[in-house]
């Protein structure tokens, strides 16, 4: 499949906008904000936050080394984790998970489980628009995957007790954000941040990296 060839506007588009951070973070705070409010799940609130600063830190140090330094790796074509990819894994399990109906375990397990192939599709997207390599985002739902999965595997039985217009408006706002709230220019601040950080006047490419390979892998 060349991923190139996806129009500009296509359903990937609208989907990739599902590992946006301005559109993840508000549901899942709303989700946490319950949970911390519950003194059964809220070690789990708790880890679920603190998972999700740390994978963000390690994915912007990522991006940074390789913008401010050029430290990639040409034969992976890897130069960052894939931010929407890590967000997308470390959100969604447990976002499903804790919003599951009742308190029946294989409902829980199967909201986790749909969590989880949501990451992946948001994941296959990032490619399918060409925004990162499949390295990138292998890496992203690994380290988003290490985050939900952590937490979900060892409060998979706590039942976290949410008003019933809490899935409604989270599913509300999954469906209408991506269409409608607009982009973060998280990437030019990232930029900018590893420029300061670096002294170099300017950032290091894919293409650069990339240069002296006869046949480089799929991504920009």
């Amino acid at each position: 499949m060349n991923f190139d060839m996806i129009a500009p506007h296509s359903a990937w588009h609208v989907l990739t906008r599902l590992g946006e951070i301005q559109i993840l973070i508000p549901a899942a705070l709303l989700v946490a904000f319950h949970m911390l409010r519950q003194r059964d799940a809220r070690v789990a609130g708790v880890a679920w936050l603190g998972g999700l600063c740390a994978a963000a830190l390690i994915t912007t140090l990522s991006k940074v080394a390789f913008i401010g330094w050029g430290l990639g790796y040409g034969p992976w074509n890897f130069t960052g984790i894939s931010g929407h990819s890590m967000f997308a894994a470390a959100v969604f399990p447990m976002l499903l998970g804790a919003l599951a109906p009742g308190s029946n375990l294989r409902a829980r397990q199967a909201a986790i489980a749909a969590g989880c192939v949501l990451a992946v599709v948001v994941g296959i997207s990032r490619m399918a628009v060409g925004a990162h390599s499949p390295s990138e985002v292998i890496a992203g739902l690994t380290l988003g995957a290490s985050v939900s999965l952590y937490c979900a595997t060892r409060n998979v039985h706590t039942l976290v007790r949410v008003s019933p217009v809490i899935p409604i408006l989270v599913a509300f706002w999954l469906a209408w954000s991506p269409l409608q709230t607009p982009q973060l220019q998280t990437h030019s601040a990232v930029t900018r941040l590893a420029l300061q950080l670096s002294g170099h006047p300017t950032p290091f490419t894919r293409s650069e990296m990339l240069r002296g390979f006869s046949k480089p892998l799929q991504g920009t």
